[in-house]
């Protein structure tokens, strides 16, 4: 049985948490800054018998533009022990990136500057995304102490941003070829995302493109890397997550790729039970 102690239907948490017994505190829309009038905020899962101490940061996806922190895709960590973050950001039909990355990047220094009063550890963070928030969780995840891209957001500046670890699912890792790797279906998805997260096509602004571009900043200092894609994804090409790989493997550092074989973009199957058990491997041996 799962015993909540916040306001969520129980029947949704009934749903998305199938892996046994679980007892799990809420801590629901959680100012983590405010930008003008805007407020941001987060979801906080801290299970009552916590089993790691990696806190978990959760970005959802949709095509930048839209999508927000009730999709938790991954909630099935709970019931393994993990206490995951999940994180609203400015869409780029409100702003240009990096405002997004800016935004993530102050929702983990909150955590850690917070840690204490949620009950949780937040010095070891994994960052985890789907889609374009594998995207985010990419970039976020090999710029640690970029200060481009480390913006001013939030009340919390002399907190770390950084992260230890790294999960993207079927995210884009290379801004300037992924329109020459897309199906005719990918492109009609792809172009209008991209002109409103980036202001134009990459190659009208090759610079800006770059920046957001996680295979651009990878070097021998970033965290280990779990990639998972479907090779059958029509709208994020695989290659973007085997550029990474690549790009990972050149540097030297940990990267591990999962095949989804005949997998689309994205449903049930990537995180089902076998998939979730290739996760909780990456993330056990962060602690080691």
């Amino acid at each position: 049985m799962i015993k909540l102690r916040k306001t969520i239907p129980l029947l949704c948490l009934f749903c998305t948490l199938s892996a046994g017994a679980v007892s799990a505190e809420e801590h629901r829309d959680l100012i983590f800054a405010k930008v003008g009038e805007q407020k941001l905020a987060l979801d906080l899962y801290v299970p009552d018998k916590i089993k790691s101490d990696l806190l978990l940061v959760y970005v959802h996806g949709g095509a930048w533009r839209k999508g927000s922190k009730e999709s938790v895709p991954v909630k099935d960590l709970i019931a393994r022990g993990y206490a995951p973050a999940s994180v609203n950001y400015r869409l780029s039909t409100e702003v240009k990136f990096p405002a997004n990355i800016h935004d993530i990047k102050a929702a983990i220094r909150f955590l850690r500057a917070k840690q204490s009063d949620f009950g949780i550890k937040a010095e070891k963070i994994v960052i985890l995304g789907s889609s374009a928030g594998g995207h985010l969780a990419a970039l976020v995840g090999v710029t640690n102490d970029h200060k481009e891209l480390e913006g001013k957001v939030g009340s919390h500046l002399d907190q770390s941003s950084d992260v230890q670890g790294i999960v993207s699912f079927y995210g884009a890792s290379n801004l300037e070829t992924i329109l020459s790797q897309s199906t005719p279906h990918g492109l009609s998805v792809r172009v209008p995302a991209l002109k409103l997260l980036l202001g134009s096509v990459p190659e009208e602004n090759p610079g800006i493109a770059r920046l957001a571009s996680p295979v651009a900043h990878v070097d021998r200092n970033d965290p280990p890397l779990l990639l998972i894609h479907g090779d059958q994804d029509p709208q994020m090409p695989v290659n973007q997550s085997l550029e990474l790989q690549a790009v990972y493997q050149e540097n030297g550092r940990r990267v591990t790729f999962i095949n989804v074989h005949g997998g689309s973009h994205g449903g049930e199957r990537f995180y089902d039970a076998d998939r979730l058990d290739k996760v909780v491997l990456f993330l056990g041996s962060l602690n080691q």
